[in-house]
């Protein structure tokens, strides 16, 4: 399999799983009118903050929180162009040809304000600016697509154990739900196209409740 066609792979799996929990929320959702370019634009404001911006006083570039800002805003990034009209396998090969693009941009920020400014002046989603990001925080496809699933998954396995309810048990053994779902994502293999079931599987074996 060719780069592409594997990015394709996996951007067609995650827009599945993005329809499937914006259906899940509401099953209506394209009728909505979600302003996900909206959200895309806070996300990248709050990305600031952990990245570091303040010249007057000393920031370390927090690289984890940053990261899971990125997968957040890909979520919204995919909602917003799964309203497009277009079909799962033709955004794929748009999504999987721009994050492979990139530009030779440098500064973190400059490409993060890129990704902020498709938002509000376009109400678009720049994924070769997201593409700058991840690559300006070592993180490349493959992470984003673990992330990815990962949250997509433990969104799912919250909502079916009582999370809206409020019976969900978010401190599993001592631990964070989000701290045991990293430790289970790095153990599984990802390529596999089992990965979202075999990782909802092992998090309902960890699960005290």
């Amino acid at each position: 399999m060719s780069e592409i066609t594997v990015v394709e792979h996996q951007i067609s799996q995650m827009l599945t799983m993005q329809d499937a929990m914006n259906s899940r929320v509401s099953k209506t959702w394209r009728n909505n009118n979600y302003e996900w370019y909206r959200a895309i634009w806070v996300e990248c404001a709050e990305m600031l903050d952990h990245h570091g911006w303040k010249w007057w006083k000393h920031q370390e570039i927090d690289v984890a929180q940053v990261q899971l800002e990125l997968v957040d805003i890909f979520h919204f990034g995919l909602s917003l162009r799964l309203m497009s009209g277009k079909d799962i396998a033709a955004i794929s090969t748009e999504l999987a040809q721009e994050l492979i693009k990139g530009s030779p941009e440098t500064d973190f920020k400059l490409a993060l304000e890129k990704l902020a400014s498709a938002a509000v002046t376009d109400k678009s989603f720049d994924a070769v600016a997201l593409a700058d990001c991840m690559r300006l925080m070592d993180m490349d496809i493959d992470e984003l697509f673990r992330q990815y699933v990962g949250k997509n998954t433990l969104n799912f396995f919250r909502q079916d154990h009582g999370y809206k309810e409020g019976s969900y048990i978010k401190v599993w053994h001592g631990e964070e739900d989000n701290e045991v779902l990293a430790t289970l994502v790095n153990s599984l293999n990802s390529q596999s196209d089992n990965f979202q079931a075999d990782l909802y599987q092992a998090l309902e074996q960890k699960y005290p409740g």
